[in-house]
């Protein structure tokens, strides 16, 4: 079995998760698998942070936040969609940081720029945050995109033997706010792992996709 990539998504780092509207060509067949087993996998998903998400508002400062999950459905012909968020951990120049606009509905698709293999999108993904004491939301009008990993890519940004998506370099335009607000948040550090139910509503099956 060709073995490559997934992992999904993402979020801000005064938190928020999950891209910048890069689109990668969709190929026509895609298979979200049990990783182990090589199964077709469809089901609860959870996206979470492998390390730390650092956002950096410029010359404002930056937001570290250690705790991101994603959560919601995935199918195995690669449909995403993320129903919840929560965001915590976080240090820096924002605060009370909250998702915006769910559910975020999205895709899982075989194929990307390489070493990449694979793409992870999003629609409509928002985040507000209070930033220097005012209420700021930043977010992506149309599509997120951003490239995931098998847990066996040696190019995958994280060690852990996990699907991966990297946030990493993603700009978030402010959609919302006071000219106080800086005007664009920038994904510096973002990893996450996507798992899907191992059954009881553990999220530790290591989930991958292939063509």
């Amino acid at each position: 079995m060709a073995k490559t990539i997934v992992k999904g998504a993402g979020i801000l780092g005064a938190a928020a998760l999950a891209a910048a509207a890069l689109s990668s060509p969709a190929h026509a067949a895609t298979t979200v698998v049990d990783w182990s087993s090589g199964t077709a996998y469809s089901g609860a998903a959870q996206a979470s942070l492998l390390s730390p998400l650092t956002v950096s508002a410029g010359i404002a400062g930056t937001t570290t936040c250690t705790s991101v999950v994603l959560s919601g459905t995935v199918a195995s012909a690669g449909a995403l969609s993320m129903t919840g968020a929560s965001i915590g951990g976080c240090s820096g120049i924002a605060s009370g940081i909250t998702p915006q606009n769910l559910p975020w509905a999205g895709s899982v698709t075989y194929g990307g720029a390489a070493p990449a293999t694979g793409t992870i999108s999003l629609s409509g993904f928002s985040i507000r945050a209070t930033v220097l004491g005012v209420n700021c939301t930043y977010g992506i009008a149309g599509t997120m995109s951003a490239p995931g990993y098998n847990p066996d890519n040696a190019s995958r940004p994280n060690p852990a033997a996990q699907a991966q998506v990297d946030l990493t370099g993603k700009v978030l335009p402010k959609t919302a706010g006071s000219f106080l607000c800086p005007g664009n948040a920038t994904i510096t550090s973002g990893v996450f792992a996507l798992n899907g139910d191992a059954g009881g509503g553990s999220m530790t099956r290591v989930l991958g996709v292939t063509p």
